[in-house]
Parts: structure tokens; sequence; C-alpha cells
């Protein structure tokens, strides 16, 4: 089957009544995407939050009439509100299989690969990560992961308790079980990152490793290791929270902050802990320390 795709840049205040109005008309999905770059915290579960300058995308059968929508959304808003109007055509495909033709085996350090199923590899003196898409995704592709991976791929994790804040869909946790860690508390504010990570665990076998947990619904613990692959605001905000779950002279791995940021993160831990040299790949950073006594 083909679609047609219809997107529109717009002002924040009126992105959520463009949605209502591709809804209205007949749109089987509308989207949010960033226009210009712009850093948006995590958001709560259940809340939606928008850029400053938003394109909203929608997705209608090829029964629509472009040109008519188009027409119904510059009638209603300010032309100058409105930018950028895009049209085209797609073809119904197998998404989830489409994108894993970009996902192929990776290697961080010497000791960990992170393969998608059926392209596991076997290998003497490492372990093998099995991943594929679902709920709150992530491989390891992202330069904030790879370097966290990286990590833990070159560090003694044997025996090792483990905070995974933020965990996302679990590559840090699973990763660190593999690696031989003892325990594992996985931390997240959304239940689908939640439920993502349980389902990696039991696909590796080391569910029986990784508790997971909400933040609020978390029995504080010291951890031999502390991982941290959020952002930069959330993360300065969380100083003494982190830092208090690190044991004495345990580890504290941070990332998910650009290069610009590094030097704003690093002064807030730095009472708490004695910070590593900053590790960058591309624009991004990973910060670590060991907790002072």
């Amino acid at each position: 089957m083909t679609w047609h795709q219809l997107s529109i840049t717009a002002e924040k205040k009126i992105a959520s009544q463009i949605s209502d109005l591709f809804t209205d008309l007949g749109a089987v999905s509308v989207t949010y995407m960033d226009a210009e770059d712009q850093p948006v915290y995590e958001p709560k579960p259940g809340e939606t939050r928008i850029w400053d300058a938003t394109q909203v995308i929608a997705l209608f059968e090829i029964t629509a009439e472009p040109e008519l929508v188009k027409t119904m959304l510059f009638s209603h808003f300010p032309e100058s509100a409105l930018v950028n109007w895009h049209q085209e055509q797609l073809e119904d495909q197998v998404w989830e299989r489409s994108w894993m033709e970009y996902f192929k085996p990776m290697k961080f350090g010497k000791r960990l690969w992170v393969c998608p199923t059926d392209q596991e590899k076997s290998e003497l003196g490492t372990v093998c990560m099995t991943l594929d898409p679902g709920l709150a995704f992530g491989t390891g592709t992202h330069p904030t992961t790879s370097l966290c991976l990286d990590w833990l791929a070159e560090n003694e994790i044997q025996g090792k308790t483990v905070i995974d804040y933020g965990c996302g869909s679990g590559i840090l946790a699973v990763a660190a079980a593999l690696l031989g860690a003892k325990s594992i508390v996985a931390i997240d504010i959304d239940p689908q990152a939640l439920t993502a990570t349980q389902d990696n665990a039991r696909k590796n076998s080391v569910q029986h490793l990784i508790q997971t947990s909400t933040p609020e619904d978390f029995s504080p613990i010291l951890a031999d290791i502390v991982l941290a692959n959020i952002l930069a605001k959330p993360l300065m905000d969380l100083t003494e929270q982190l830092a208090n779950r690190v044991t004495a002279n345990g580890h504290l791995i941070l990332s998910g902050i650009l290069k610009e940021q590094a030097d704003s993160v690093m002064n807030k831990y730095q009472s708490f802990f004695s910070m590593g040299t900053p590790v960058y790949r591309e624009d991004w950073c990973r910060l670590s320390g060991i907790k002072k006594h």
C-alpha cells in the first residue's frame, strides 16, 4: 500500500492544533520532530514535550488529497507561522526489517559484541549480547551509548554491583551482566523502558541478575559502579543523588553530555569524585570518576 506523508514546520504554540487538524482531515498517524536541533530533556510518562520549531508529520491513505489538506491548513493558520511544507509518497515496507539492514554486529573494547538475532558472534574471550528493535530501542550505535559500552568492556566488572540510571532499552545493564556483574538495578521513569530492559535481559538469559525500578520505587543501595547515560541538565540536577549511590572507591560513569557541557558537569561532581580525563566521540563526551572517601 502507498501512503501520502505530509509535513509542515510550525511554531510550538500551534503544533498540537495542526496535529488535531491533520487528524480531523483523516490522518492515520501524526508525529512530531525537532526542526532546529533543540534538545528536549526526557519527558515524564504520558507527557509530550515539543520544540520551539516543530515539524508536524502526518500520514494519510493514498485516497487523500494533499493539495486539499494544504489548502485547509493554510486557511486555518497564519502563513507566517508555517514553513517548509513537504509532501511525498511512501511505499509500505516492514520498517523493523528495513532498519535491521543497517544494524550489524558491533564490538566494544576487546570483550563485548552487540549483535542482532542470527548474526551473533562467537569469539574466544568475548561475550555477545543479542539485541533487536523494540520498545525504548537502543543498540549501542549512538556515541553516548557506545562510550559507556566501551568503558564496561575495558574495565573489571566481575562480581561488581551496578546501577544503570536511565536504562532505556537496558543495553548497559545487560552488558554489565554478561561481563560478570553480580547484580544490577536498572532504573527509568518510563515503564516502557523497564519492559524493554526486562525483555532484553530474558533474551540474553540474565534476567535473574537484573532488577528494574522507577526512581520512586527504588530502594536506595550502594553500588560499585553507577552508570547514567541521560543528559547534562538532569545529570547536574542528580549530582548528590547519584553520588550517594556509589561506594567509596567505586566508579561513576556519565554520558549523554555534549562536548561544550563537559566542564559544567564535571565541576558539579568534583567534590564527590576524583574525575578522570573526559573521553570524546563525535559531539559527545563520557565522564568518569572514582568516589572519594
